[in-house]
């Protein structure tokens, strides 16, 4: 799949002009969230205080069920949390605290009269308080994706994964911010401005569920609903030092969500669960799921020194990429050093080559037809909201004089016609790509693959690295189950981690692996401690 001489003379100018752009990074405007400014001297968040803050969903669900503490207690200590860090990492853009409390008096209520006692299997997530993408449904919540001609659209149902958390006794309290249309993965559009990362406020949250990752590594939240077209789980994860699971394709509905996915992309969206601790991430999809969990089998027992581990240290050496850091691969280096110690495996090094062109496979098969001839649907009439589609030069120089409604990104993703051609060539390497994964991993494999080429980059820079995604989104095309988990801080107090990969329907693989490294390496560590 060799690039034609274009491709290769675009990727040598874009390098130049990466190269150019972070030199003066500092020219781009940020849109301006109408909060509270950050404080010019704070570089991280404060470290969570209450132990409440502290306790998994599952000890937390527990504890309620127990009586060890009252409903009101928990939501009262999230509900502060947020008010004390959101001003600075601009992560809730909406929120439903009043709503939220009374809803945990009637679970308390409830407890009291003792008519939860015997339904433990019905409300899992019995007054446990959780966030929401806001690009998902939520009654009572905006519904806007970032997009400024959706600045009014106030949900007036639930998405089914939001319904079905709020049915099993889940309290939500408020939506989290995204990018604009969700593609892009820095969560900042000019509804609600930019999110920053909890760790280091001069640094991204990813996209395009940054909300979520922020909000939940800087303890504001246990839970939340994510979704994921290209690693919009995977990269808020980990640059958040939280976990996120993109399941495999077609087990967890998607739909309640803007903008949704049309054509071949239906395959390729998947909404997930994202949290601070491994063992939340099974239960959560279970729910989320519903009557397909069960094509998981995540009943069947998981023995780790049975699992074929693999790994794979970068993408093959991609023109269109950057090449990983050396903390990411000494981060992996040591996975790889502690499964083979402590479980006595034997993790087998591959070189899978087409990975290689993970990007143009992507990029090509988000534009091809479906089977049936449907068209994608072009980013420009996104834009436009079912109006008129945006011409992307126009908007362009209405942002270089200040007077566009949209970001740089967005701008950027003008949603160029489909090539047949190369969308016929990719879908060709694709299927061979498939193949080859499916039969490496079989029934019991797991890959080790790094989650991004960096840490958590300075808020614009991706402008200059637009391609480092493709590190996650390969797998979206794959329909593979992914769960990303992490690995501690870097030496720059920014969160590392890794991605654990396995065949379609074996998710409970890696779930069960991320529960194993959690243990080994520590998991979600707070913020602000240094």
């Amino acid at each position: 799949m060799a690039l034609s001489r274009w491709e290769r003379f675009a990727v040598l100018l874009l390098r130049l002009l990466s190269r150019a752009c972070r030199a003066v990074l500092g020219l781009l405007p940020a849109p301006a969230p109408p909060r509270a400014a950050s404080p010019a001297t704070a570089r991280a968040v404060p470290p969570p205080r209450s132990e409440l803050l502290l306790l998994p969903a599952r000890e937390l669900a527990r504890r309620l069920r127990t009586r060890q503490v009252k409903c009101i207690e928990v939501v009262e200590a999230y509900i502060e949390r947020i008010r004390e860090v959101n001003p600075l990492i601009n992560a809730v853009v909406k929120d439903r605290f009043e709503e939220a409390l009374q809803e945990a008096r009637q679970v308390d209520q409830l407890l009291a009269e003792g008519r939860a006692d015997d339904s433990l299997d019905k409300y899992p997530f019995l007054g446990v308080p959780f966030t929401v993408k806001e690009a998902f449904s939520l009654h009572g919540m905006p519904n806007t994706s970032g997009l400024v001609k959706r600045c009014c659209v106030i949900s007036s149902t639930d998405a089914i994964v939001v319904g079905r958390l709020k049915q099993a006794g889940a309290i939500p309290l408020g939506v989290t911010n995204c990018s604009e249309l969700c593609m892009w993965f820095e969560s900042s559009n000019r509804v609600y401005g930019r999110t920053s990362n909890p760790y280091n406020l001069q640094h991204i949250a990813g996209g395009s569920s940054g909300g979520e990752g922020s909000i939940l590594a800087a303890a504001c939240s246990v839970i939340g609903v994510g979704s994921d077209i290209g690693g919009s789980i995977r990269m808020p994860a980990f640059f958040n030092g939280v976990f996120g699971h993109k399941p495999s394709t077609g087990v967890v509905p998607n739909d309640g969500q803007f903008p949704m996915a049309y054509g071949v992309r239906r395959s390729f969206l998947c909404t997930g669960p994202m949290c601070r601790y491994a063992g939340d991430l099974e239960p959560m999809l279970r729910v989320m799921a519903g009557p397909e969990v069960h094509k998981l089998k995540l009943d069947e027992d998981v023995s780790l020194k049975k699992i074929k581990f693999f790994c794979m240290d970068h993408d093959g050496g991609s023109m269109f990429v950057y090449p990983v850091e050396k903390e990411i691969l000494q981060a992996q280096k040591k996975v790889v050093e502690h499964l083979e110690r402590d479980l006595g495996v034997q993790v087998q090094r591959v070189s899978i080559h087409k990975m290689k062109y993970s990007f143009q496979i992507w990029s090509a098969m988000m534009s091809s037809q479906d089977s049936d001839g449907t068209e994608a649907q072009c980013f420009t009439e996104l834009l436009g909201d079912h109006g008129k589609p945006v011409w992307p030069l126009w908007e362009l120089l209405k942002w270089l004089v200040g007077m566009s409604s949209h970001t740089l990104p967005a701008i950027g993703k003008h949603g160029e016609p489909c090539n047949e051609r190369g969308a016929l060539i990719s879908g060709a390497v694709l299927l061979s790509l498939q193949a080859e994964m499916e039969t490496l991993l079989g029934p019991d494999g797991v890959l080790l693959y790094p989650p991004h080429p960096t840490v958590a980059p300075r808020h614009n820079y991706p402008i200059c690295m637009p391609f480092n995604f493709a590190y996650t989104a390969i797998f979206n095309v794959l329909g593979l189950p992914v769960t990303q988990c992490p690995l501690g801080l870097s030496s720059e107090g920014l969160p590392l981690g890794i991605q654990l990969v396995a065949a379609s329907y074996n998710d409970r693989l890696t779930l069960a692996v991320a529960r194993y490294l959690e243990e080994a390496f520590g998991g979600w560590v707070p913020p602000g401690k240094a």
